[in-house]
């Protein structure tokens, strides 16, 4: 059995320089919504800047992601290898570090597990007996590159 822990969400140094940007580029977005009578497109910019200022003063709480031989526990979800259909791991340090886990159904998201300082060897030695490794996906997704770089 592999486990680890990883933060719970992204913990990002953000500059006030990031902070001042993005305080006007969402008073800019509301004043659109407002303008175009899209009020629930401003409530959902307004959620958005007070759950990014709130997480900004409170540290993520640590998360146990656990291999075990009927499935990958991830906090406190169990997820079974015979809804896993592939996994990867994209491991470009000091920047990315990650493991993709990929599902049999298509609605459900891909999902992504930052390694940390957990050695990716020993991750896909723990994989291998139970689930396809997709040696085709060599770079981490789009939105997980937006979130890395704009600090999201």
């Amino acid at each position: 059995m592999c486990a680890w822990q990883v933060d719970e969400y992204p913990n990002h140094e953000r500059s006030r320089f990031w902070y001042v940007t993005g305080a006007i580029a969402g008073v800019a977005l509301i004043i659109y919504a407002i303008a175009t009578a899209n009020f629930l497109f401003a409530v959902i910019i307004l959620m958005s800047g007070i759950i990014m200022l709130l997480s900004t003063f409170q540290p993520p709480d640590k998360t146990v992601v656990a291999i075990a031989t009927s499935g990958i526990v991830i906090g406190g979800t169990f997820y079974n290898y015979k809804d896993i259909k592939d996994f990867s791991i994209i491991y470009e340090p000091p920047e990315v570090k990650t493991l993709y886990v990929d599902f049999q159904q298509p609605w459900q998201p891909l999902v992504s597990i930052p390694l940390e300082d957990t050695d990716p060897n020993k991750i896909r030695e723990c994989l291998l007996p139970f689930c396809l490794e997709n040696l085709d996906r060599t770079e981490e997704t789009l939105t997980d590159v937006v979130r890395r770089v704009y600090k999201l």
